[in-house]
């Protein structure tokens, strides 16, 4: 089955950095000069420490994506930038969820949470503090469901893709 990305599609970009100072202000700048917002970022180091891996997930054409690839791509530090947008990968995210509790409610927040697989990381008279992992459909059906109790505050790493099999992320 062929997949057509649109305008609005969510791009999914790999980009494997020299692990030094001011790559990461260089990259963002070339998104800022096309007019871009990156809508997440994730930097951790590779198993090589003296490289990074960056997921950067940003909204809009292919046409400009493609021309932000190839403007990347030609960056010093720069040693491979590709978009996963249509690859078979593993991509995950992970939030963290305080919202509001009333002891009545407890049970039934608890149930929405066992059935996403949250975990419980902190439980107060009046709040609780959940983590979820997955993909972001997930996270969000999770976060529409836990509204109705009164989220406090939502933080999200962002997501993280590696490929799948054989194939290079």
């Amino acid at each position: 089955m062929t997949t057509i990305l649109t305008e609005t599609d969510t791009h999914t970009l790999s980009v494997y950095v020299a692990n030094k100072p001011g790559v990461l202000a260089r990259i963002a700048q070339v998104f800022a000069r096309r007019g871009y917002n990156i809508d997440s970022l994730t930097v951790s180091p590779s198993v090589d420490g003296r490289y990074s891996r960056m997921t950067i997930t940003a909204k809009g054409s292919v046409e400009g994506l493609d021309q932000i690839l190839r403007q990347v791509s030609k960056l010093v530090d720069v040693l491979r930038c590709t978009d996963h947008s249509l690859d078979e990968a593993v991509v995950r995210e992970m939030a963290l969820i305080k919202f509001t509790t009333k002891a009545g409610e407890r049970t039934e927040a608890l149930q929405i949470c066992e059935h996403f697989g949250c975990k419980t990381v902190d439980l107060t008279e009046d709040s609780m503090i959940v983590q979820i992992t997955g993909g972001s459909e997930k996270l969000e059906a999770c976060i529409d469901m836990l509204g109705k109790f009164g989220i406090v505050e939502l933080v999200r790493t962002g997501k993280v893709l590696m490929a799948r099999g054989r194939q290079e992320t």
